[in-house]
């Protein structure tokens, strides 16, 4: 018996599938006979007027044609029980797949227009969404949180299909009088204001320890989070370095610390040389934080410095003119207008920013990760998991309905798990992605990830969110920055491609963020010329993008279920085959020029087919762009090696140089973070040591 076909059938209705070859499908030539999940095709008819041929012989033509649900999708294999091609194989084959595309094709839900004024979350989506709605109805604050989960999904949908014409928050140069901005309430009484509490207090708290006047804008009640964060140690090190926490306060944030870190994908439908060993990552996101605890601790460490918090307040627009900005606001609960002006305005809204889409347009994002999840107290059998390891890369099936699903399970505190279902995703105006289906998918598909009964889970909280993803070619292709703006974490879309989302860019980057910025400030270096400058680009990160796009499906195409995680095994058997010190190096953004190339290489040289796999998703146009984005990690390696001194002889000629020529040493400190951080080789330094103190009464007197 050999298999000869397999494809995935883009419907959960499997028992559709299996009527339809029932009643549906007509093989010629053949004979068709109904089975319990399909059809055989046999061609005895002829054979039997032979008399030579033996029964056996005769069964041998026949293909067996079967059909099963995984996933909330529907899977379809063909075999034949001859070793060689029956009568008429190949014109079968062709038949039954062209008229189970046209049966069966890409359908993209799109959420139901619903008027909460006249029901509740649960009334309007519970036909649609029937297992999200009975376990939101579970989870505490779900009905708030399912609704936000709407508004996310209505937002980004917004925001993909105008993205050359998104709403206009930002206004340059307008006359004051015309902004009606006015009173005392919009004198210019802080240096910074960040709109985006969850990343956005992390940044604001270290500027605020600085010295600097610092207001911050938070839609959502303060301190509760829809996200769960995880990090190492060492990646950690650079807030404690910054003096942002103490190493005890970081130990009190820790929620639980895993002793390893698996990833596998699955693989009983690849080609031998495309399965491979589980990989142990047991530095990788082993530290899993109380994201709760720590905002809240960021949040009191910024009205230490004399910062303030807004929550509950929507960030409106904001009017930039010469010397401010001027936000304008809404107060959630009552409705109240309020204002305030600054010198410099941080976005840290995330991916649903306003001012991301405004500043990009159409190139805001090239990809995206629609994630869901939720942290679950108890409830599995024992046995299930065992709390001292995280699952951090894990696929329990094929392509499911044009998305390659995967799984992250990492311990939290007590018994607490925090479990992740994602995918890679093209950004797409007929496709966005969505939340809502993948909370039906979360729900349907745990119990085949990890054993259990959804009745008898203790569900605490939920978490979901798009996670943005761009293609770089080089570190000034996208606009992070604007005259008095700039975007910081997943509104600035630098993430890695593999396991870290804005959160761990900025923590990694925390150094070089707030070094930079705070000499912009201390300059008054607030043109979009400079604030471009601070970033946390990668040049071995941007390398890597093609990774992700590897791993998405292009909107309205089949490709052979088993592609993506073929291609996954690939790469992650040779990191299992690699020194712990590469795999490590490699998965948290470290890798070197002479190293990625090296992998490369061995990845080609081990599937032969990988090339053409990953031109056939991503196309001769982004092929050409990343050769664009690897020339430019080989430039910047080269000037790395060629340049290696700069960075100290920066900081050596910063005494006379930076009081002289503000402007070109801002750039030379610059240059000297591409040439370390920009390649994955962050230098352990402390931006409040570097920077000059200034106390909260006088930082930004020189210019207001």
């Amino acid at each position: 018996m050999q298999e000869i076909l397999y494809i995935e059938v883009p419907t959960p209705d499997t028992e559709a599938v299996r009527q339809w070859l029932h009643h549906g499908f007509e093989p010629t030539p053949g004979n068709k006979r109904v089975t319990h999940n399909g059809i055989r095709i046999d061609f005895c008819q002829d054979s039997r007027q032979n008399s030579t041929l033996t029964e056996e012989s005769a069964l041998k033509d026949e293909l067996s044609i079967f059909v099963w649900s995984l996933q909330r999708t529907t899977y379809l294999k063909v075999f034949r029980w001859a070793i060689a091609p029956v009568p008429h194989e190949r014109q079968i084959l062709t038949s039954l797949t062209e008229q189970i595309r046209t049966q069966f094709p890409n359908r993209y839900p799109e959420p139901p227009e619903i008027d909460l004024s006249r029901q509740s979350i649960f009334e309007a989506l519970a036909a649609d969404y029937p297992l999200t709605v009975e376990y939101f109805q579970k989870i505490p604050n779900g009905e708030y949180d399912l609704t936000r989960v709407y508004w996310w999904e209505r937002r980004w949908r917004q925001s993909v299909r105008q993205p050359e014409r998104p709403t206009p928050v930002i206004f340059q140069n307008t006359p004051r009088e015309e902004t009606a901005l006015e009173g005392d309430e919009c004198e210019l009484k802080y240096d910074l204001i960040y709109v985006g509490g969850a990343l956005g207090v992390i940044h604001a708290a270290v500027m605020a320890r600085l010295g600097y006047r610092v207001l911050l804008l938070e839609r959502m009640p303060f301190g509760r989070m829809n996200r769960e964060w995880n990090i190492s140690r060492a990646e950690f090190q650079s807030a404690i370095d910054l003096g942002l926490f103490t190493a005890a306060e970081f130990e009190s944030i820790i929620a639980c610390e895993y002793i390893d870190g698996f990833h596998k994908f699955f693989d009983a439908n690849n080609p031998p040389q495309c399965k491979a060993p589980i990989l142990h990552t047991p530095t990788v996101l082993n530290i899993a934080i109380d994201a709760d605890r720590f905002i809240r601790l960021c949040g009191d460490k910024l009205r230490e410095a004399g910062g303030e918090i807004w929550d509950e307040t929507e960030f409106e627009r904001a009017d930039i003119d010469r010397d401010r900005a001027a936000i304008t606001s809404t107060h959630l609960p009552t409705g109240e207008t309020r204002r305030a002006a600054g010198r410099l305005l941080v976005d840290a809204m995330g991916t649903a920013s306003p001012i991301a889409w405004q500043l990009n347009g159409g190139r805001t994002f090239n990809s995206v990760c629609p994630t869901v999840g939720a942290v679950i107290e108890s409830g599995f059998e024992p046995g299930v998991w065992d709390s001292r390891y995280g699952d951090v890369l894990n696929s329990h099936g094929d392509i499911s309905r044009g998305r390659q699903l995967i799984w992250e399970l990492f311990p939290a505190a007590g018994d607490d798990l925090t479990i992740y279902l994602f995918h890679y995703h093209q950004v797409h105006s007929d496709n966005p992605g969505s939340l809502l289906e993948m909370y039906e998918d979360f729900f349907t598909i745990l119990p085949e990830y990890r054993r259990c009964d959804l009745d008898k889970l203790q569900w605490k909280k939920a978490t979901f969110g798009y996670i943005p993803g761009y293609f770089s070619i080089g570190s000034g292709d996208r606009q992070v920055a604007f005259d008095r703006l700039i975007a910081i974490g997943d509104a600035a879309s630098l993430q890695s491609p593999l396991v870290f989302t804005g959160f761990g860019s900025l923590i990694r980057n925390m150094g070089r963020l707030t070094h930079l910025l705070d000499v912009a400030l201390k300059h008054d270096l607030v043109q979009a010329r400079h604030l471009n400058q601070i970033r946390a680009y990668q040049s071995n990160i941007a390398v890597t993008w093609l990774f992700s796009k590897g791993m998405m499906v292009p909107t309205g195409r089949f490709i052979p279920p088993q592609r993506i995680n073929s291609m996954l095994n690939t790469f992650f058997g040779i990191l299992a085959s690699e020194t712990a010190a590469i795999a490590d190096r490699f998965i948290k953004d470290r890798v070197d020029w002479f190293t990625f190339n090296r992998l490369a290489l061995k990845a080609a040289w081990q599937n032969p087919s990988l090339l053409a796999w990953i031109w056939e998703l991503a196309g001769a146009k982004d092929m050409l762009r990343w050769v664009g984005s690897y020339l430019t990690f080989t430039v910047l390696s080269f000037f790395g090696w060629l340049f290696g001194w700069l960075p100290a002889l920066t900081r050596r000629s910063r005494p006379w140089l930076e009081k002289r020529f503000p402007g070109l040493w801002f750039w030379l400190l610059a240059q000297s973070y591409a040439l370390t951080s920009g390649l994955g080789r962050p230098e352990k330094e402390s931006a409040l040591r570097d920077a000059p103190t200034i106390s909260p009464s006088t930082a930004g007197e020189q210019f207001s």
